[in-house]
């Protein structure tokens, strides 16, 4: 009679439950059922263009997702054209954005209408350097060396490309500004692979590429590392250079220049993106960063392989917003 009872009862749970269930069972197991477009706010050649190829190569490789994942630069207006698609797409789970740190700098370098908070944050995958370069062929050696003639030449003698106005590469050449005293005439391109270009045909005297920007020139011979933007060495030991490995360059702050500065490589999706679709885009990630490709793309561009989801994100962005907010107004880069 109990048995009999017992069953009439979940069998009378299961019809309550009915759709509710089924609807919570199809969203745990959410997945894409078209492909995937994969927004990148900044130009070709660059590093969150080159982190987003990596990606979607090595997901393709080993069939981490069933539908295609498909890369679009959309660097219009700082990366403002990129944004707003991400802002205004359907939250289906069909088009994410690779994030740099133009996610805080270009509205508050333009005014647009964009926020993160507008986003679904996924996850961070990685931290990116900046390493101070020269022309292999300039006199500069040392950081001291390149300081001492910014100092004791006119202001507006050095020129600096970077990537863009008003954004990361630039905030970097004002904070050199301000330690030296001095002026450089600032020259913005369109994407980190034509500014290396640009300093390996002496057309500017320096740059701040991130490493995986530059690493093949530094490789080949034509550019120099002076010293890394951050608070340690870079932890890679394997020489990339006859001479050098990236744990080889020294901090900028302990040559005597003290700037620093990471840059944000980050994973979000449209607006009110639902719990399933992150955890789905997590699993994948977690499963690239476990591959053998990952652990060599890392230590080729020399990254910081910090990895942070959820609430430890968010805090994360909420104090980098902060950040480069204070670092824009010194600067002057606020929107009128």
């Amino acid at each position: 009679m109990k048995n009999r009872l017992w069953m009439t009862v979940k069998a009378a749970a299961l019809v309550v439950c009915g759709t509710s269930c089924f609807n919570a069972f199809a969203q745990s197991n959410w997945e894409p059922t078209k492909s995937v477009e994969f927004i990148v706010p900044a130009g070709t050649g660059g590093g969150a263009d080159q982190m987003a190829r990596f990606l979607q190569g090595v997901i393709s490789k080993h069939k981490l997702m069933a539908q295609p994942l498909v890369v679009v630069n959309k660097a219009g207006g700082a990366g403002a054209e990129g944004f707003l698609d991400a802002k205004g797409a359907r939250p289906d789970g069909h088009k994410i954005i690779i994030t740099l740190s133009n996610l805080f700098t270009t509205p508050l370098a333009t005014g647009v209408p964009f926020n993160w908070k507008d986003l679904t944050p996924v996850s961070m995958l990685a931290l990116d350097e900046f390493v101070l370069w020269v022309n292999a062929e300039s006199p500069y050696k040392t950081v001291a060396d390149f300081t001492k003639a910014m100092k004791q030449g006119e202001s507006g003698k050095f020129k600096m490309g970077g990537t863009g106005s008003k954004q990361e590469d630039q905030i970097i050449t004002v904070a050199i500004e301000k330690a030296t005293d001095k002026k450089m005439i600032y020259i913005p391109f369109k994407g980190g692979g034509d500014v290396a270009v640009q300093l390996v045909g002496k057309h500017v005297d320096t740059t701040v590429n991130n490493p995986i920007e530059a690493v093949a020139h530094w490789k080949g011979g034509t550019l120099r590392a002076l010293c890394v933007f951050d608070a340690q060495v870079m932890p890679y030991p394997k020489k990339i250079t006859t001479t050098q490995s990236w744990k080889d360059i020294p901090t900028c702050k302990s040559q005597g220049l003290d700037v620093e500065y990471l840059m944000l490589r980050g994973i979000f999706m449209a607006p009110k993106s639902t719990p399933a679709q992150v955890a789905y885009y997590n699993d994948v990630f977690q499963k690239v960063r476990q591959l053998p490709e990952w652990k060599e793309f890392m230590e080729t561009g020399a990254f910081k392989d910090t990895f942070m989801k959820g609430q430890e994100f968010q805090d994360w962005l909420l104090k980098a917003e902060v950040e480069h907010f204070r670092l824009m107004r010194e600067a002057g880069f606020l929107a009128k």
